[in-house]
């Protein structure tokens, strides 16, 4: 019913910057929160930074200064610009969105994860 689509992962050096982005479509009514994840491997999935519907943003301490979130409501998409890259940051990132479906059902979709490797 929600399918999410995510881009602009790959290899990049480090100090260098990468943006991602992740579109919504389907039965959408309206989207409240939209928020990028990252897993590494060997461990859990973390909060990178949220968004809210009135762009009010949220950041796990460890990226503030160096990624920054936003959204583009008439495209459903939400972005994830990160600079200054570290190898540390090498995760498959997730993009998450919440919101209703027409019908006034809640809803609550990931997307498929893109691979962000740092290393020289």
């Amino acid at each position: 019913q929600v399918q999410l689509v995510e881009s602009g992962g790959g290899l990049v050096q480090p100090g260098g910057s990468l943006r991602l982005s992740c579109a919504a479509s389907g039965i959408i009514l309206s989207i409240n929160r939209m928020g990028w994840y990252r897993q590494a491997p060997g461990k859990q999935r973390e909060l990178v930074a949220a968004i809210t519907g009135r762009g009010i943003t949220n950041y796990a301490d460890s990226w503030q200064g160096r990624f920054a979130i936003s959204r583009d409501n008439a495209k459903n998409t939400v972005y994830l610009q990160m600079n200054s890259l570290k190898p540390e940051d090498t995760a498959v990132y997730y993009c998450n969105v919440e919101g209703l479906l027409t019908g006034i059902r809640s809803f609550s979709s990931w997307g498929q994860g893109t691979q962000v490797t740092v290393s020289s």
